[in-house]
Formats: structure tokens, sequence, C-alpha cells
């Protein structure tokens, strides 16, 4: 049994508390926050019975084996550098640092004391996305794809009613890249590797929000992305819907599938044997032009990156390296690192050239 506390108190701490209750091989110890109320009320409130309110306290519990990180983007690194000094596993949320550089040292350091760290980056651990990746087996040789992921934040309305909030704050290293569009290119890195280049675009927020945002910080946003044989672009935004399905287009055939966060369905589209006439494309049947599949739904999608760290843990507590220890179906917990730094590494660079900063990227 995994014996798990959290830190944070945000409705996605909520939601991963949720499935921790449900799940046989965990159990949900306790929360920490800085407000001893809110750290008894929502510990209690959720099953659990040792709230914490320093963090020194639950590196060092023996009450605790694993720690999730639900805090704000600046405090990951700090917050996992303590929890494994104190020999806990530890899964962050997205984005699981505020740079490369950061997580780097996260990483390390977790090697170093033969415990897991991994990213909670829920659809590289859903089955979902791994049937859309299989599906790319029927495109032949990829040449394109976008990747969009945009939704209306309701924070974005309290930012223009002129109150703070931390997803738009460059201090907690936030912004809808560091939210919304990590999403997009940490599939992208999944799927396609590292690319050669990259050229980013923001949509900044108004310069009137700066008192509140400290500092310039995107509320949308694309990169173009590219590979010696192929052109990725990425589309994000946390202050309109972006209504438009993911596409990856092969030279046999078209992939799109709706959700880059949580795919619901996928759709194929052949190709076919193209002959020219004078005014129309004719095109021959071989094999169905047009392939579809819903795609399993779950209500909670944290289910599956909650299965394969606790598998991950197990499988270390067996006698397996951490680095070596399976973490889902695209790889080991070293897979899974070097997807996460890639990606940091990619946003770093995308940040410089859109002109956004956080304070952490000083040190």
């Amino acid at each position: 049994m995994l014996r798990i506390a959290t830190i944070g108190t945000s409705p996605i701490t909520s939601d991963f508390i949720e499935e921790v209750n449900a799940c046989g091989d965990a159990v949900f110890v306790g929360t920490l926050s800085r407000d001893a109320g809110r750290a008894q009320a929502f510990t209690s409130e959720r099953g659990g019975t040792h709230p914490f309110t320093a963090l020194e306290d639950l590196a060092a519990s023996s009450e605790v084996d694993a720690v999730y990180i639900g805090s704000p983007n600046a405090l990951h690194a700090e917050q996992a550098l303590a929890c494994i000094a104190g020999g806990k596993h530890v899964l962050v949320e997205k984005s699981f640092a505020a740079n490369e550089a950061e997580a780097r040292r996260v990483f390390e350091a977790a090697e170093q004391a033969g415990v897991v760290a991994l990213e909670a980056m829920r659809p590289l651990h859903d089955p979902a996305f791994v049937a859309c990746r299989d599906a790319m087996a029927k495109l032949g040789r990829v040449r394109r794809a976008s990747l969009h992921l945009g939704s209306y934040s309701s924070r974005y309305d309290e930012l223009l009613a002129g109150r703070h909030t931390n997803i738009f704050d460059c201090e907690m290293a936030s912004g809808a890249l560091m939210d919304m569009g990590v999403y997009t290119v940490e599939p992208m890195i999944e799927l396609f590797g590292a690319p050669d280049e990259i050229l980013a675009a923001p949509v900044l927020l108004d310069e009137s929000t700066r008192d509140l945002t400290h500092g310039a910080l995107d509320g949308a946003g694309e990169i173009i992305a590219r590979y010696p044989d192929k052109l990725v672009t990425l589309h994000w935004s946390k202050i309109s819907n972006d209504v438009l399905p993911s596409q990856i287009e092969g030279e046999e055939a078209t992939l799109t599938f709706a959700g880059t966060s949580e795919p619901e369905w996928l759709r194929i589209k052949y190709r076919g044997t193209v002959t020219r006439s004078s005014a129309k494309q004719a095109r021959t049947t071989g094999e169905p032009q047009i392939e579809e599949r819903q795609l399993d739904a779950v209500e909670n999608s944290m289910v599956f990156e909650l299965a394969d760290f606790v598998g991950a843990v197990e499988a270390v507590r067996g006698g397996t390296s951490a680095l070596e220890a399976p973490a889902g179906t695209f790889g080991t917990v070293a897979h899974f690192r070097d997807v996460t730094l890639a990606s940091l590494a990619v946003m770093d660079e995308a940040r410089r050239q859109m002109g956004v900063r956080f304070p952490v990227d000083a040190r």
C-alpha cells in the first residue's frame, strides 16, 4: 500500500485524491497547507488523518511514502527537493518545474536518492492518447502536424476584474503556455522527439494587467517546430476557446483527434490513389477511405497517471532501479524524465522569444 500525501488544496488536487481513494493500492494520508484550519478541513473531508502545515514535517513524516505536488509551478522544485531529501517518491503536477534547470536538479536528486520523480502529464498515461499514437502507423511518412488546446479560463475574468490569480502570475511561473500549452508541447515531444528549432509568438495579456501579473505574460500563443522532414505547430489559449481538433498529416492518410489532453475520438482519412483530370481529382477505393473510432472515456483521467506512478514505486520496492521502473505504455521513469526535460527546454526557448520571464530564471 502506497501512502500518499498532497501539497496544495486546489480542485486538481481534490480530483487526484478522489482517484487515490478509489485505488486499491494507495491511501490518502493528508495534505499540506500553510493554513492549519484549511489543512485540517481539506484532509478530514477527504478521509485523510494527518494534515501538515510545514514542508519539513511532511518530508520527514514516517506516515508518508510519496507526495503529489499540486502547488503553483514556482514552488514545485523546492517542494520536490525537500520531499526527495526525506526519502519520498514525488508525482509533480505539470508543469514539472519553472524551467529546465530546476527540473534537472529535481531529477538528479531523485536519482541519487533512488526514488521515483514523475510528472503528472495526463495524456501521456491515457490509453486514448496511446490509441492516437498507434494510429500514426497508418499514415505513412508524417509531414505536418498541428496540436490544439484552448479553453477560456474563469481566472482570466478575475484578472480583468482587477484581482490577482496565481494562474496569471510570473512570480508563480504560470501563464497560458505553462498551464495549457504544455499539453501540446509534451505530446509533440513524445510523438516526434525534440525539434531542431522553434519559432514562438504570443498573445500577451494587456499591459494594464502587469501590476497583477508581475511582468509580461502570455494569454495565448503558437509555436512552429521544425524537424528535418516535417513541421509541427502548437496552438494554446486561456483567453479563448479553440474548437479545432488536432491533426497529423502523413503521405498516406491524415489523422484527426479531438481533445489533445484527453482524446475523445480519432478519425483517419486515407489519401487513396489520386489521378488528375481537367477539373477534378478522382480517388480510387482500395481500403476504407475513412476510419473512425470513439475512444474510451473516463470521468477522471488522473486515474492513469496515478496507476503508472504507483506501479513505478512498487517496481522500485521490488528491487528495480528508479530510472528503470516502468511508468506506463511509453516507457520507464527515465523516458518520462527525458520527455519532461526536452519539453521544458522548448518552453524555455519559447518564453525567451515571447519575452516572458520568471524571477526563478535569474537563479
